[in-house]
């Protein structure tokens, strides 16, 4: 398999792992996609501070309702699906629109308003981005307006430790996605500095019933800050490398459980066939079917004999891997690119006679696969390629 079988998917998902991939141009946005992505980001941070999507209603202030009608419009159009699937950390674009809008609405602000019977012409408009604004330059103004931290030199034997778990990979950092994360003890990146949450005032509720608390944050560089919860919630959303730091108990990306702040993914499992056939009988030591599943293994093999994919027969279970803070589909799909030059080459006919190639079963002896699921781990495996030959990974000499 030659290096650029490797998709720009799997070099994203190698960058979770710690794989430093080769970096790539990527395409420029039109002025449109990047308005569409900017409003869908203000959807976003409307979930992350609600737990809930927009939703329509004379009750609700202008901003949610401006938000419902963009998320409705953002859900009919095909190219804003398309554009934003690989943002859409909360599926917000899988569930239909709640309500009818003209094929041709737009998404800017003013659009949006006119929707709602606002003038776009009146003040409102220019006090709502006035509202809008302030909130991101108090934001900024907090993160910048920082004072000496007198008592560092009691701080910084936790950022060298820090430093450290995150070059031996007992720490990790991560997308930062829920205010929730931010707590008394945890670690940030924020602004290109590594940032430690030190104390949490008591939470109270602010004018608009949001729940927020004074906190007291340390940066790397001897510094601290008296800010707000949402403050710094909204610093680490509105920074592209904005990144939470995993506990150092976090653990590596296979395991057999979960660790604070983990979020499950799936199984991958492995099976053996118990089929009669004779390519089957032959080969059976060897013959794997490598897949991923979000639910438990037992119920997804649990009418197997009836299911084509697994050659019509029962199957028992070889081996399986948990995984966490990782997209199942793309690590499925990288996995058998890996084995595809050892890919079965069967094809078989269901229930009802229709011809069907299963795709996921695989000559490759049980050690390969393990091998391969530890270079996943350790982020090497963009220097190999399997040799069905050998029946081994092999290094490239690409």
């Amino acid at each position: 398999m030659a290096k650029s079988a490797f998709t720009e998917e799997d070099d994203a998902l190698l960058g979770e792992l710690g794989v430093e991939v080769e970096a790539k141009a990527k395409k420029s946005l039109t002025p449109r996609e990047e308005r569409i992505i900017a409003g869908f980001e203000d959807i976003q941070r409307f979930y992350d501070e609600h737990g809930r999507a927009p939703q329509h209603g004379e009750g609700n202030d202008i901003f949610e309702r401006m938000y419902a009608v963009r998320l409705d419009r953002l859900r009919q159009l095909e190219e804003c699906n398309a554009l934003l699937a690989p943002l859409d950390h909360h599926g917000l674009l899988a569930d239909p629109p709640t309500a009818a809008l003209p094929d041709d609405a737009e998404l800017d602000d003013e659009a949006l308003l006119e929707q709602l019977g606002v003038e776009a012409e009146t003040a409102d408009i220019t006090e709502l981005r006035h509202v809008r604004s302030s909130a991101e330059k108090r934001a900024a103004e907090e993160i910048a307006n920082r004072q000496r931290c007198e008592d560092f030199d009691k701080f910084k034997p936790l950022f060298d430790q820090v430093q450290d778990e995150l070059d031996t990979g007992l720490r990790a950092t991560r997308p930062f996605e829920r205010k929730a994360e931010i707590a008394p003890g945890r670690f940030f990146i924020v602004g290109g500095q590594k940032a430690y949450v030190a104390e949490m005032d008591e939470s109270f509720l602010t004018a608009q019933r949001m729940t927020d608390a004074r906190l007291r944050v340390i940066f790397d560089n001897g510094t601290e800050s008296n800010m707000l919860m949402r403050s710094l919630q909204r610093a680490l959303h509105k920074d592209e490398a904005g990144r939470r730091i995993t506990d150092s108990s976090a653990g590596p990306l296979f395991a057999d459980h979960t660790a604070d702040g983990d979020e499950a993914s799936g199984t991958i499992y492995v099976l053996r066939s118990k089929s009669d056939l004779p390519l089957v009988r032959e080969h059976r030591n060897v013959l794997h079917k490598i897949g991923v599943t979000s639910g438990k293994v037992e119920r997804r093999i649990a009418n197997a004999k009836t299911d084509p994919t697994f050659l019509l027969a029962d199957v028992e279970i070889v081996a399986t891997y948990e995984l966490y803070n990782i997209n199942r589909t793309k690590l499925e799909n990288l996995i058998h690119r890996i084995f595809d030059p050892a890919r079965l080459d069967v094809e078989i006919n269901d229930r009802f006679g229709n011809p069907v190639v299963p795709r996921e079963w695989f000559l490759v002896p049980m050690g390969a696969i393990d091998e391969a699921v530890e270079k996943i781990k350790d982020g090497s495996i963009t220097t190999f390629k399997y040799d069905p030959y050998s029946a081994t990974l092999v290094k490239r000499v690409d």
